[in-house]
This record gives C-alpha cells, sequence and structure tokens, in this order.
C-alpha cells in the first residue's frame, strides 16, 4: 500500500468518515469514541513523520550515514589540502557539507 493511501484512509477515519464511500459513520461507531479518535490522529503524525523522514533520506548524498574508512579519509584530506572546496568534497565524497567540514576538523586539518 502506498503511504497516501494509507494517510488517506487513516485520516477519513479520524473524521468520523468511511474510507470507501466517504460517508459519515454513525454516531454509536467506535470511530467516533474520544480515544479512537485521538489514537487515529496520533497514527496521522506517526504517518507524517514517516512521509518526512523518507524524504529526507531519498535527498541525501549516497554515503550519508555510512563509516569512513581510512583510505577516503587519506583521500579526503589530500584532496582538501589541494584546495578542494568543502562543496567539491561533498559532491566527489557522496556527503553532506556538514559531514565533511565535521569529518576534516576531527582529522585536525580544519578548525
Amino acid at each position: 500500500m502506498e503511504m497516501d493511501r494509507a494517510y488517506e484512509i487513516v485520516a477519513l477515519l479520524a473524521e468520523g468518515r468511511n474510507p470507501y464511500t466517504r460517508e459519515e459513520l454513525p454516531q454509536g461507531s467506535p470511530y467516533q469514541q474520544g480515544d479512537t479518535v485521538r489514537a487515529l490522529s496520533l497514527a496521522l503524525d506517526a504517518l507524517k513523520l514517516m512521509e518526512n523522514k523518507r524524504k529526507r533520506a531519498n535527498n541525501q548524498p549516497g554515503n550519508s550515514g555510512q563509516p569512513w574508512s581510512k583510505e577516503e579519509d587519506r583521500e579526503l584530506v589530500k584532496a582538501f589540502k589541494c584546495g578542494q572546496s568543502i562543496s567539491e568534497l561533498a559532491k566527489n565524497h557522496q556527503r553532506t557539507l556538514g559531514a565533511i567540514a565535521s569529518r576534516l576538523t576531527k582529522l585536525g586539518v580544519m578548525k
């Protein structure tokens, strides 16, 4: 099931509507009870967080979150000392700007 469809179903239930017919659910329905409405609201929040996290992860460079190897550290330091910019290093190593700056600081070549 796609995330959008799951969100739509839970949102309609939280509104007290049948997710297939969009008709209002009967007053005595369990979906009309306060605790159920609050639980569905929390589920909507969780689905939003999951979707936002997924979108952020898809926008990250390929090596984000991956451990640094000794070889990559050597290449990074060498390129930095040869004058490559942080942006160029980030692109070449498929890392974020912050990751490059942090690593160079940790390796003692940048303050």
